[in-house]
């Protein structure tokens, strides 16, 4: 009996990503839990510098030194990867876990050719003839919406748009139908029309095929018509995650409720935005109790101690001593 639709696709539990160095030990990501689905879009929400894209890249085991993982748990299907052997994690990377990029740069050789660089994608994981592959190759690039993908196979990444190389990286991604896909600001780049083409494309691949995603980024407006569930990251910890609808109309936590009110929108045309006051702090000299506390507006001396996550209305967890209702 096949048990994965009954088992998370993955599972983070106590994850803590440390890094080492000559100041000072930095908590990159202190305590983070997440879980998701098959189907599922979690959406990975922060500032800079809140952790975000550390957590994207513990999972597939791409922390260099004076980085390591210093504790919790990272459970794919049910397999432990804390602590897996480099062979075991190139043997998930691409075929059963996939992660885009920012910068599609990072995913594409300059000097080869489109269907070079997605032909040995395939091969690095199946045994396929070259005209199979190459016939899937076509496909991926037709299912992110390239127009004329047999001839775009063609091209070199410099003789693509910065979107098109952003949908190439996106397909590769997706060649071997990996069962969880890590997306680290995908779309930031690219202009609005793109970027709205890919979150359907991809919202549309999440449910047809029951691929899990985690979509990282830094912009609310973006991940709320995109993410089934929303965890909002900050200074390294999740201090709020639920349900997409209730995260973004019903915030509890203060932070949360910051970002949704710097976001512009029809009724705040023509005004100053609210925007949450003071910067995020340094990893290195984190506050006391609370990392939000200096730039909350309902901080008290409760707050000198690091609240844990507590279960809210509406199924939400939040971390915070004064939970909005």
């Amino acid at each position: 009996m096949d048990d994965s639709h009954s088992t998370p696709v993955l599972q983070i539990s106590g994850l803590q990503t440390h890094f080492f160095t000559h100041g000072g030990v930095v908590k990159a990501v202190d305590g983070v839990d997440l879980q998701v689905n098959a189907g599922e879009i979690l959406g990975l929400v922060g500032e800079s510098g809140s952790g975000k894209s550390i957590t994207g890249f513990s999972i597939i085991g791409l922390i260099d030194p004076p980085g390591r993982i210093a504790g919790g748990h990272i459970r794919y299907l049910g397999e432990e990867l804390v602590g897996a052997s480099e062979k075991r994690l190139q043997q998930l990377r691409g075929k059963e876990i996939a992660m885009i990029f920012q910068d599609p740069m990072m995913t594409l050789n300059p000097v080869l050719r489109v269907d070079t660089q997605m032909v040995e994608a395939i091969h690095a994981h199946e045994k396929v003839s070259p005209a199979a592959a190459r016939a899937r190759a076509q496909d991926a690039l037709a299912m992110v919406g390239i127009p004329s993908p047999a001839e775009r196979l063609l091209s070199y990444p410099h003789q693509l748009s910065g979107g098109m190389r952003q949908r190439v990286a996106i397909a590769i991604a997706l060649l071997n139908q990996p069962k969880l896909i890590i997306a680290d600001e995908p779309t930031t780049a690219l202009d609005v029309t793109i970027q709205a083409q890919i979150l359907y494309e991809v919202q549309k691949l999440c449910r047809e095929t029951g691929t899990a995603m985690i979509w990282i980024t830094h912009d609310l407006a973006v991940v709320s018509g995109l993410a089934d569930r929303i965890a909002v990251m900050y200074a390294g910890r999740i201090v709020e995650s639920g349900a997409t609808a209730d995260v973004v109309h019903r915030p509890a936590h203060p932070y949360t409720q910051g970002l949704i009110n710097s976001i512009p929108t029809r009724a705040t045309h023509g005004s100053l935005l609210r925007q949450i006051p003071g910067m995020t702090p340094s990893l290195l000299q984190l506050p006391q109790g609370c990392a939000f506390r200096p730039r909350c507006g309902y901080a008290t001396d409760q707050c000198l101690t690091v609240p844990q996550p507590t279960e809210a209305a509406h199924h939400k967890t939040v971390r915070c001593w004064h939970a909005l209702a």
